[in-house]
């Protein structure tokens, strides 16, 4: 089972780092939302236009799992604590700062 207490050093303000999901590498194994402290991951279906937007290889990859895939639905409330990007199996998740305007 995964720690899903954050780290100590865990100090990010929520809505400064977001993460982003690589969508032709996700297979929603749902780690990321068993990981994360925050509930910032959901795992959920692809809609048509999702699926036709991926190209070929991520469409059959997609459809190998499912037509599923997690999204970052709560990216605001990341903390940035990295539990999501050990917890990923296919190394999907990167954590990336929020552009500021």
């Amino acid at each position: 089972m995964a720690d899903t207490h954050p780290p100590e050093d865990c100090g990010n303000a929520a809505s400064t780092i977001r993460p982003v999901i690589d969508a032709g590498r996700c297979e929603a194994k749902a780690a990321c939302v068993v990981a994360c402290p925050y509930d910032v991951f959901e795992i959920r279906v692809l809609t048509t236009q999702e699926r036709s937007a991926l190209p070929l290889l991520g469409r059959l990859k997609a459809w190998a799992h499912g037509n599923r895939r997690a999204f970052a639905v709560r990216a605001q409330a990341c903390h940035a604590c990295g539990l999501c990007v050990k917890a990923c199996p296919e190394q999907a998740i990167a954590l990336q700062p929020v552009a500021k305007v």
